[in-house]
């Protein structure tokens, strides 16, 4: 089978099928992906203490945050992918995929050079505790060497996808999963490399999905396959991508940004509360991360559409992605809230019941209310699909806005603590919602 014909048109076929089957590879991939990372904060708890756990979950918070803006700018290309795919304008499409690639290549290389340079002056921000601080940057120090590998599959992920194939990144990824717990389990557990096994793990398992991808993409796709000096580079396509590209990655980074700066407030609280977090928040991740894809698959079905102008189509659709992520998140929440006590067990000791307390007091909470992130996906998608991924930004800013603001707020409380950071969250997600289907009401009308 071609990588060609493996492409999937979705402006025709059963609306539910059709966008179910596109993204239960996405959803497959992500999930493999919250394993690996999951990978190493299970081992490095189980292994190395509480304190790794600490220095390891503060640190995925961060690279989460770094590689969002990477993520964004690739999304916001992916949604320009998609709609030239609709309008069938293959050489649109070439166009690009050589602007996107040279501009967000430039983009990862400044990133990669400006976070090696300000290292401590972030860990001074995050408030890291002293008796982790040297764990942490340990950790980093290598971690940040895989962000440009996260570029290069990221990059040709959602080329791939855009045009219909949601496989072949799912294979990398996979490749990728297994590649880092076995080396998770030989750098830690058998070499004794501590932090840094975890860490190398992860980053040479990056390289070799990325890397694989693209050569993949470029000896199988050769509709895809475009070299400078064959299309002239012109600004008028850099301004569009731009468009698409840094609004989608500005929302990206307000989300992750807002995260960030609730990762240092947790971390006031003490090593126990930072980690059990950092345990919480790999579940938590872990549990609305199938919603989240398909929200990305949902976008890329509403950008093939709207290039092709279906309009029904659309309509239809946003019917069908919204009753099949509620009953996702009803199913989820059910069993976040059940068994967030043995899920938590995965990553810390039956005899650390602090760490065990305030992690399945997160869990409780937030499992409680994934609906509530399963329809904010699903306006991002929409949003950035129809060439307005402002207002993406707009949702992100009530919903982190929001989130930070009742953070700080309710934590100062002595009778409420830090349970008021984690009502802070669904607070957000649902006010953001609020005001996305206010405003998706008025678009649908307006067409």
């Amino acid at each position: 089978m071609t990588a060609l014909s493996r492409k999937k048109d979705l402006t025709s076929g059963p609306i539910t099928q059709t966008m179910l089957l596109f993204a239960l590879p996405m959803i497959l991939g992500n999930l493999l992906q919250q394993l690996y990372n999951i990978a190493d904060t299970l081992i490095v708890g189980q292994f190395l203490g509480a304190g790794a756990l600490a220095a390891v979950g503060s640190s995925y918070t961060l690279m989460t945050f770094l590689t969002s803006i990477l993520l964004g700018l690739c999304m916001g290309s992916g949604a320009v992918f998609s709609i030239r795919c609709g309008e069938r304008n293959a050489q649109g499409l070439k166009e690009s995929i050589l602007h996107s690639f040279l501009m967000i290549a430039a983009l990862a290389l400044v990133l990669n050079t400006a976070v090696f340079l300000l290292i401590d002056p972030i860990l001074r921000f995050l408030k890291v505790p002293a008796e982790i601080y040297d764990m942490m940057r340990e950790y980093l120090w290598i971690i940040f060497l895989g962000i440009f590998a996260t570029f290069l599959y990221n990059f040709f992920a959602s080329l791939l996808r855009a045009v219909g194939n949601s496989v072949i990144p799912l294979f990398f990824l996979g490749v990728c999963a297994v590649l880092n717990i076995v080396l998770d389990l030989v750098f830690v557990i058998q070499f004794h490399w501590g932090v840094a096994g975890a860490a190398a793990a992860t980053v040479i398992s990056q390289y070799v999905s990325g890397i694989g991808l693209l050569v993949y993409t470029f000896l199988n796709c050769p509709e895809y396959r475009v070299l400078p000096g064959r299309i002239p580079l012109r600004r008028q396509v850099f301004g569009e991508l731009a468009q698409f590209s840094f609004l989608t990655c500005l929302q990206q980074s307000v989300m992750n940004l807002g995260i960030l700066l609730v990762q240092g407030l947790v971390n006031s609280f003490g090593t126990v509360v930072m980690a059990a977090f950092a345990a919480a928040v790999k579940i938590d991740s872990f549990a609305y991360m199938p919603v989240q894809d398909f929200g990305n698959a949902f976008s890329t079905f509403t950008a093939q559409n709207y290039g092709a102008g279906e309009k029904e189509r659309i309509r239809a659709g946003i019917r069908s992605a919204v009753a099949c992520s509620f009953l996702f998140c009803i199913c989820i929440s059910l069993g976040v809230f059940l068994f967030a006590e043995p899920l938590m067990l995965l990553f810390v000791k039956p005899e650390e019941t602090q760490i065990l307390a305030v992690g399945v007091q997160y869990l409780r909470i937030e499992g409680a209310f994934y609906c509530g992130i399963g329809c904010l996906f699903l306006l991002y998608g929409f949003y950035r699909a129809v060439e307005r991924p402002g207002m993406s930004v707009v949702l992100t800013v009530i919903s982190l806005g929001t989130r930070v603001a009742l953070a700080y707020l309710l934590s100062a409380i002595p009778a409420i603590g830090v349970v008021g950071i984690w009502w802070s969250v669904p607070i957000g997600w649902f006010l953001a919602d609020a005001v996305g289907f206010f405003c998706l009401k008025s678009e649908i009308r307006g067409k």
